[in-house]
């Protein structure tokens, strides 16, 4: 069992959280915990109800006790102890989240418009970082990578955009984990899913694979004959 009242208990302590040392309340707010505390032994045979909550394994929960972050960094998986109405608790969920970029229209470098969309695997390594840096960090990651996509197509010309994919997801994977990391996310994987030409670009492609078959199959036939 995790005692968020003395900080015991696996945390996400390190370098990061160094910036979120417990800060001094004051003397109202040592008077609201001195309250808090006094109520719950108060109403001792119902306050366990209200004062331990239960984080499931793949699980953190971040305290604020009156807006600051309680010392000893974020508290699970297990039973932890909270004051009410001086805690808030933030749950954040540290196992490993998918989401697709939805398809991006994207001018290249050799000027042809083209389609992307792409997958994204990440998870959140430090959860305190999580809340308090950014926050909505799902959608933040999310809206990050659309433009980090547009940007990084955009360089590209479209041979390049669709013989070097394995190497386009390794440079964006880069280059979101490294914009990101402040939010205590790590990006474990990025895909580019699918490129989908203009319809007119597709025909004119085929007409150029059909003619040079067609050419091919003159020089074959022209070596027997």
């Amino acid at each position: 069992m995790v005692d968020a009242e003395k900080g015991a208990g696996p945390s996400n302590a390190g370098p990061k959280n160094n910036q979120y040392e417990e800060q001094d309340v004051g003397i109202c707010g040592g008077i609201l915990i001195f309250i808090s505390i006094l109520m719950c032994f108060v109403f001792f045979p119902l306050a366990p109800f209200f004062i331990i909550k239960v984080v499931a394994q793949y699980e953190k929960a971040v305290i604020l006790r009156l807006g600051c972050i309680r010392k000893g960094g974020a508290a699970g998986p297990g039973l932890f102890f909270f004051l009410p109405c001086v805690d808030e608790i933030h749950v954040v969920d540290m196992r490993t989240i998918s989401f697709d970029v939805p398809p991006q229209e994207i001018l290249t470098k050799d000027s042809v418009t083209v389609t992307v969309d792409a997958v994204v695997y990440f998870r959140i390594q430090d959860a305190v970082s999580s809340v308090c840096n950014v926050d909505n960090v799902k959608t933040a990651t999310r809206l990050l990578a659309q433009t980090t996509l547009r940007n990084m197509l955009g360089t590209k010309s479209l041979s390049e955009i669709l013989s070097e994919r394995e190497e386009i997801s390794n440079s964006m994977q880069q280059t979101l984990d490294e914009a990101t990391d402040p939010w205590g996310v790590l990006v474990e994987r990025v895909e580019v899913k699918d490129v989908r030409l203009p319809q007119n670009l597709q025909r004119a492609m085929a007409a150029e694979a059909e003619a040079h078959r067609d050419a091919k199959a003159k020089v074959n036939i022209s070596l027997y004959d």
